[in-house]
């Protein structure tokens, strides 16, 4: 079998890519082949409103059943590609079938990232990254008491702060000495540190892991400096590893990624890359070739892809955005705080209700917005305009964001 457009990835890019083409005209074959069994569906929600049991999974698809057969995209599930190759233009998966393409997008994201030492393989050990993880985690809560969630960042937090509403024992260990080391800065990681606490999340900071205990199932995690948290379950957050493999063997360009251009066309003749797993030199970072673990990345990649395949002059350059949902609190950010030299707060955090703006020079260059949702829209023109504002004025709430544009 052969396809005009072969997606492999059934995720929010591979899914984004046949909408597109679709919508724009594309009138050729279309299959996305994924390695899950279900229909694309949405994969932030599965730490937060899908592990609590509030939004059942027929919520999570991004379309229903019937939008594809409409729209003549065949859905090939189940399947997952271990060779690409060019010169054929075709994969190979797992099972031994071959399928064609005219041309390939690689929409793959990443796998979560396992831990090294010994008993990683223990039985209750989690991570949250497919339908099935959060499954099988459910699955164990009821006898569940005690729970370590390794991993401090967007997936951990979430996933502690779902859990810590049961009646669950929540521990949180962190290697960095801040939680969101990675994506925020020390004012919203203290504040969020303290609202953990406060929910009775039991969070360690500059801990390392030596090894998990226990006798084919988890019995607890010892800690570098001897300590053992008691743990009938266990939570890895500890990011993802793109999936590329089959790309980077087939002789793309990469590393940390596949590398793509602002078309997403990789190094491969008739093969482009989206999401998670695309490396690419984005202007929100200063020029700097990063991948971005999001669902907005993903989608915007998705239609450039699609309007380059169908010969349209199309090019990424979107600004980034990011969502995280802790207890009550609507973490929104947008931009990129890599680089900051200046931080502003606006507002007061103790109210919950507060903004962290990041700086390079006198340019605003991300946003960080809890509870603010005005801040949130208004804020994201002054990242894409790069504006420089007056300070004293981006502090204070009072002065709307859209009137220092």
């Amino acid at each position: 079998m052969t396809y005009d457009v072969l997606i492999v990835g059934g995720g929010h890019g591979g899914a984004q890519a046949a909408i597109a083409l679709r919508q724009n005209g594309f009138s050729g074959s279309i299959a996305i082949v994924g390695d899950e069994p279900e229909l694309p569906y949405e994969r932030p929600p599965l730490s937060k409103d899908y592990l609590a049991g509030d939004k059942p999974f027929e919520r999570l698809l991004i379309r229903p059943p019937a939008f594809w057969e409409e729209r003549a995209v065949t859905m090939l599930t189940g399947r997952r590609v271990v060779t690409v190759d060019p010169a054929e233009r075709a994969v190979m998966t797992a099972d031994g079938a071959t399928i064609g393409y005219g041309t390939l997008v690689w929409a793959t994201g990443g796998t979560p990232r396992r831990l090294t030492c010994a008993g990683h393989d223990l039985a209750g050990v989690h991570a949250i990254r497919a339908r099935a993880d959060v499954d099988r985690l459910a699955a164990e809560l009821p006898e569940t008491a005690r729970i370590v969630v390794i991993g401090a960042g967007y997936i951990g937090l979430e996933a502690a702060a779902v859990l810590s509403k049961s009646d669950k024992q929540v521990t949180v260990l962190e290697a960095q000495n801040r939680v969101l080391a990675r994506v925020a800065g020390d004012a919203l990681s203290e504040f969020y540190a303290a609202e953990h606490r406060t929910h009775g999340v039991d969070l360690r900071l500059g801990v390392g892991v030596e090894c998990l205990e226990g006798d084919r199932r988890i019995s607890g995690v010892r800690l570098a400096d001897g300590t053992v948290i008691p743990a009938d379950l266990a939570i890895v957050g500890i990011g993802i590893e793109p999936a590329v493999a089959p790309l980077i063997d087939a002789g793309a360009a990469g590393g940390n990624g596949v590398a793509v251009d602002a078309q997403c066309r990789t190094s491969l003749p008739h093969v482009f890359a989206i999401g998670d797993c695309a490396r690419h030199a984005n202007a929100f970072a200063d020029g700097a070739e990063i991948r971005l673990e999001s669902v907005q990345n993903a989608n915007d990649m998705a239609n450039v892809a699609a309007r380059t395949i169908l010969g349209e002059p199309a090019s990424y350059d979107a600004v980034p955005w990011f969502w995280s949902n802790q207890y009550d609190l609507r973490l929104q950010t947008v931009g990129l705080s890599i680089g900051h030299d200046t931080v502003i707060v606006r507002g007061d955090p103790a109210t919950r209700r507060f903004s962290v703006i990041y700086l390079r020079g006198d340019r605003v260059i991300a946003l960080d917005c809890v509870n603010m949702v005005k801040d949130y829209v208004q804020g994201r023109k002054l990242v894409e305009a790069g504006a420089a504002p007056d300070r004293a004025a981006l502090a204070d709430p009072a002065v709307p964001l859209k009137e220092l544009i």
